[in-house]
Order: structure tokens, then C-alpha cells, then sequence
């Protein structure tokens, strides 16, 4: 069994105008809930063994709190720039590309893309993934190239503002 969570990437800024869509930063409710969450999928015990981001600044330093949390290094993050801006089909073509060693994947990318792509996913819609929000599935895919055509189960779906169950 595999596992895949989609995290959007958490709140950035917007104090600097002049600063370009692809290099804004995370604003301080950003940095404080990245760590939240990846603590928050820690105490539910959910593993993470492969990183993959967006390259864009706020994608790269959401995944760097997950990766942190799980004990990785930022460098183990995989960055991959067709995340960035990417439609349903860019997350089907970069998870068949995923080694088959990695067994629970994180994607951090951002919206509008994100959200289509978890609609695809399972019979559980979203109508907007808020910032640092995680939607997650098992699979019953032997290989991530054969991840399309495989049977994806709903398993949960978190976001900062969301009440402890």
C-alpha cells in the first residue's frame, strides 16, 4: 500500500509588491503552520518518506518545515519546477516518474492546480484546499508509473484552522 498527501503550500506574503509571484515568502501565520501541520500528521503518525515541491520560495519552505519535522534536510527535498503553476495532468506525469522505493509521498504545490488534481483523486471534493492543508490517499498502485490507473481510497483531509477531532 502507498500513500499520497497533497499539501498546499502555507500563507505567504504579500508585503512586498515588487517581489514576483514565484519568490514570495511565507508570512508569519505561514511559518507557524507548517510546523504545525507536519507536527499534526506526526502525532497521527502518518509517514512520509518522499518530499517533492514546487521550487517556488513558499512551496520550498513549507515542504523544508515537513521535511524537518520527519528528519530529513531541505536538500533531500525534490524539486521539481513543472509543480510550479501545474494543471491535473503535470501531478499525474510527475508522480509516474516517483522511484518505486518511495512509499508515501508529500507533493507541495500551490492552487489552482492542487485542488483540481485532489478532485480527481477520490469521490471527496474540495472546493478550495486552504493554505497548508493536506489531502490524503492510500493506493493500491504497485508502481507510481501505474498510480493513474489505480484505485485511490480517501483517507483524510487537514488544514490549520480545522478543530482537533
Amino acid at each position: 500500500m502507498r500513500s499520497l498527501l497533497l499539501v498546499r503550500h502555507a500563507k505567504s506574503s504579500w508585503d512586498d509588491l515588487s517581489v514576483s509571484d514565484f519568490d514570495r515568502p511565507l508570512n508569519e501565520r505561514g511559518k507557524q503552520d507548517g510546523p504545525m501541520m507536519a507536527k499534526r500528521l506526526l502525532d497521527k503518525q502518518v509517514a512520509i518518506d518522499t518530499f517533492v515541491a514546487s521550487p517556488a520560495k513558499r512551496a520550498r519552505k513549507t515542504a523544508s518545515f515537513f521535511a524537518s519535522a520527519y528528519g530529513y534536510k531541505k536538500e533531500d527535498i525534490i524539486l521539481v519546477p513543472a509543480l510550479y503553476q501545474a494543471n491535473v495532468e503535470t501531478f499525474y506525469e510527475v508522480l509516474a516518474q516517483m522511484p518505486d522505493t518511495a512509499k508515501h509521498i508529500a507533493i507541495f504545490s500551490h492552487n489552482p492546480g492542487i485542488t483540481a488534481f485532489v478532485n480527481t483523486l477520490t469521490n471527496v471534493r474540495i472546493d478550495d484546499m486552504p493554505t497548508c492543508a493536506v489531502y490524503a490517499i492510500t493506493t493500491d498502485a504497485g508502481s507510481w508509473a501505474a498510480f493513474a490507473a489505480a484505485t485511490h481510497t480517501f483517507w483524510f483531509f487537514e488544514y490549520p484552522k480545522k478543530q482537533a477531532e
